[in-house]
């Protein structure tokens, strides 16, 4: 495969020289690069006893602790890997038009990276979650939960180390995702389900859905956006190779650096949540007495809880708890959201359980003051009878009016700040790993996109409308919540950019790029189930 694998001298195209890719971070910027590396883990370690300790944890044993920094290790790991593999797309454009030297290039994406993933607001940090199996969750503390963890952390890792190797862009997100379905199918069949039953196939469509078109958008969009560039701008010298080490005008170089650094904050902003829902389960696991219960709540959360409380009991027509049985209606909810099988008994049994939880909250007075021995199962009751409303909702057999809904949906609420939150220092952590895993690596993808899609060098106007769709389409994508992938979006619009100037394309590297965005679920939901399958024995 050492036709996939970076020039490291000589010309590009029709004669242009190629940038310097070898110049690093110099040794102030390597002793640097190692002292956050050191500064970051203190912090985290620091963080995690610092909050145990005010949660009156004590170590009566050391396993689940190693368990517990192992996994972080490879949570965050992921992340660094997450760092050099996409985020060098959104450094090739403006390394290849000559707009930033490479080794600044990679630094300044990186810092964006990082603010991306610090200001991002965490709602997006247990979409991903959720597609898991609602049954791991519940027993994420388990020797399953562990096995579920780090076999979909190391598949995803493997994956995006071997598309690196072979220079190839692919997404980080899509292979995190496959991971997910595998173990869900893994779980499912090991407990003689049926292998469907373990994944939400609706989710997976939709993402499917989004693996075909955000190449097709990219391609296309950025296409059209050359031309009209074209038409409209009558600048030759955008049109052409740049001279060697010679930057654009500055008008188009303050545009490629202006949307390298919206791409690299908008992925920092998304792809870093992802890591942080991943790393809050394995707080929940490891040290529920600490993580599992929002214990940061405002003091009115308890009397505003009650409230929402009732009115959401209400509105499912259970306006009091009478003789009931909460581990009944416990299963019966559990049993729904894994089945997604609406039954007469389901309204019924959300109500006993949003009544069980109202008065465990109620009986401590705030979630603060819950004891270590029942913070499990408050937090569990709490996660089930959201993920209960939020597939209710949807259900049209449940037949709830508008007001229904939105009076659950305030009760949802109530119940996601008290369980679905983000540490500071989980936040500062990912936003390190990311960010500094920007600096390193990058120079395979980079080569990929600036000089084996094209025929041709990238010229300015190419690398602009590139960017600019890649751009546009993450923070569309994010407000519509559409899971669309960086990589194949600013991939395939430099490929969409060459074909509209008539450039030619280098079809070996857009077979194997086709091939690897084809292969990226299949293989990553197989290596996913096979290691859950080990992991489940070993652990």
């Amino acid at each position: 495969m050492n036709a996939t694998i970076a020039r490291d001298n000589g010309a590009i195209g029709g004669g242009a020289a190629r940038p310097d890719l070898d110049k690093g971070l110099g040794v102030i910027g390597m002793v640097g690069f190692g002292a956050a590396i050191v500064v970051a883990l203190a912090y985290v370690a620091y963080s995690i006893y610092a909050d145990a300790s005010a949660a009156g944890v004590q170590a009566t044993a050391y396993l689940p602790f190693i368990l517990l920094f192992i996994a972080l290790l490879i949570a965050l790991g992921f992340e660094f890997v997450n760092g050099f593999h996409d985020t060098a797309n959104a450094v090739a454009t403006v390394i290849y038009t000559n707009a930033m030297p490479a080794n600044v290039a990679v630094v300044w994406s990186g810092f964006f990276n990082f603010l991306g993933v610090l200001l991002s607001t965490g709602a997006v940090a247990f979409g991903i979650v959720s597609l898991l199996p609602v049954e791991l969750i519940l027993q994420v503390g388990s020797n399953a939960g562990f096995a579920m963890v780090f076999a979909l952390l190391i598949a995803a890792i493997l994956w995006n180390l071997a598309t690196w190797y072979l220079g190839i862009p692919s997404s980080s997100s899509h292979t995190l995702i496959g991971s997910i379905i595998g173990v869900g199918v893994a779980n499912a069949m090991m407990h003689g389900k049926s292998g469907t039953s373990g994944v939400d196939w609706t989710k997976a469509t939709e993402i499917g859905q989004a693996l075909l078109v955000s190449p097709l958008i990219g391609f296309g969009v950025a296409a059209l956006l050359f031309l009209a560039m074209k038409l409209l701008i009558r600048n030759e010298a955008l049109y052409q190779e740049p001279k060697d080490g010679v930057p654009p005008p500055l008008w188009i170089r303050a545009l490629l650096i202006f949307t390298c650094t919206g791409v690299s904050f908008a992925h920092g902003s998304n792809d870093g949540q992802k890591g942080m829902g991943l790393i809050m389960l394995i707080l929940i696991g490891t040290v529920p007495t600490a993580y599992a219960l929002n214990r940061a709540v405002p003091e009115r959360y308890a009397v505003e809880f009650h409230t929402n409380s009732i009115a959401a009991a209400s509105a499912l027509g259970v306006a009091a708890p009478a003789a009931s049985d909460p581990a009944a209606a416990r299963q019966t909810v559990t049993r729904y959201i894994a089945d997604k099988r609406y039954t007469p008994d389901t309204k019924p049994a959300l109500g006993v359980l949003i009544h069980d939880v109202d008065q465990q909250v109620a009986e401590y007075g705030s979630l603060a003051k819950v004891p270590a021995a029942a913070v499990s199962n408050i937090r569990n009751d709490m996660y089930l009878a959201s993920e209960a409303i939020k597939r209710l909702g949807k259900d049209k057999g449940a037949g709830l009016s508008e007001t229904q809904n939105d009076t659950l949906g305030t009760y949802k609420k109530s119940l996601d700040a008290g369980t679905r939150f983000i540490p500071t220092w989980v936040k500062v952590a990912v936003a390190f790993a990311l960010g500094l895993g920007t600096m390193v690596g990058w120079k395979r993808i980079v080569v990929t996109v600036g000089e084996k899609i094209g025929k041709t060098h990238l010229t300015y106007a190419q690398g602009a409308s590139a960017e600019l769709v890649a751009m546009g389409t993450i923070f569309g994508a994010d407000h519509l919540g559409l899971p669309v992938s960086t990589t194949h979006v600013l991939s395939s619009g430099v490929a969409g950019t060459m074909a509209a100037n008539g450039s030619g394309l280098q079809m070996s590297t857009i077979r194997n790029m086709l091939m690897a965005w084809v292969l990226t679920l299949p293989v990553s939901i197989g290596l996913a189930g096979l290691l859950y399958v080990l992991f489940s024995q070993i652990i």
